[in-house]
């Protein structure tokens, strides 16, 4: 197990000023058009967003999320191409990121390879996130083993881009462990999840020794039933612990009709005043 220290021993001195968004799941576009809106709205610090159709690409393209992947895209295009300062977290972020689920190391190999490959073929997607990704030593090799196909398939759709494709992707690999693996998956993907859970444990949460020799932008914290009260609070933490991605709610895990509901499928009850905190200009 990777040793940790407290929260305020490890506090990052670069890059870590600017925070920005990474969205690990919205609804079904069409459950969830206002979220989907607000992610194109100027203004907003994007890095990266999840696309999640049923568990991964579903069995044949979604008109609906078709619609949601192509407004994503053009307000990327329209960031970069219009040099606007309270868009440049966007211009430099902004991805989609396909879903895939490892189950912890349980899905077969080929099965992650194949959805990989349609949400590229369908969604054009920049990238890859990797749900309940495994944290042991142990599967490290296996994982590696994923990410380096992926890479390629990522860098194959890079080389469509060349040849005049503008809506080829960028290559991102999230790996969503939802807490500190073991220090060798940080050089299997760009950016690992290293917390994802409720506001009463990441208050008190530790970091890794290890992570503090990587910057900020290689990692980030998710966090749900986070009071609006303690918005700055939680911004310090992420800062403190080097993670450059976030994405706090109020929204709690909640048992409806025998499941349980996702407290990041929706937007914060605070959309507005966190957005504006974490905006271009916003600094601790």
């Amino acid at each position: 197990m990777p040793h940790l220290t407290s929260a305020g021993t490890a506090r990052r001195t670069s890059g870590a000023e600017q925070l920005g968004f990474g969205v690990p799941g919205y609804a079904h576009p069409l459950l969830a058009p206002t979220e989907w809106a607000e992610l194109t709205r100027s203004g907003t610090p994007l890095h990266w967003a999840v696309l999640n159709i049923d568990s991964g690409p579903g069995a044949r393209p979604d008109p609906h999320c078709l619609e949601a992947a192509g407004r994503l895209r053009n307000a990327r295009e329209r960031a970069v191409h219009d040099g606007a300062a309270q868009d440049a977290v966007r211009a430099g972020g902004g991805r989609l990121l396909g879903h895939l689920d490892l189950t912890f190391g349980n899905r077969p190999f080929g099965e992650l390879v194949a959805d990989a490959q349609s949400f590229l073929d369908w969604y054009r997607v920049d990238g890859f996130y990797l749900d309940r990704c495994p944290a042991e030593r142990a599967d490290l090799p296996a994982v590696r083993r994923l990410t380096s196909t992926l890479a390629a398939l990522l860098e194959e759709d890079e080389d469509r881009k060349d040849r005049g494709d503008e809506d080829a992707g960028s290559g991102l690999l999230v790996l969503g462990h939802g807490t500190h693996p073991y220090p060798g998956y940080a050089e299997t993907a760009d950016q690992l999840v290293t917390f994802s859970g409720a506001w009463t444990d990441y208050r008190w949460s530790q970091v890794a020794e290890w992570t503090a020799d990587y910057p900020p932008e290689r990692f980030a914290h998710f966090v749900h039933g986070v009071p609006r009260t303690h918005l700055d609070e939680a911004m310090r933490i992420a800062r403190w612990q080097g993670a450059g991605t976030i994405f706090f709610t109020d929204r709690t895990i909640r048992t409806d009709h025998g499941g349980q509901t996702d407290p990041f499928a929706a937007l914060p009850g605070y959309w507005d005043e966190i957005v504006s905190r974490i905006g271009p200009g916003i600094s601790e």
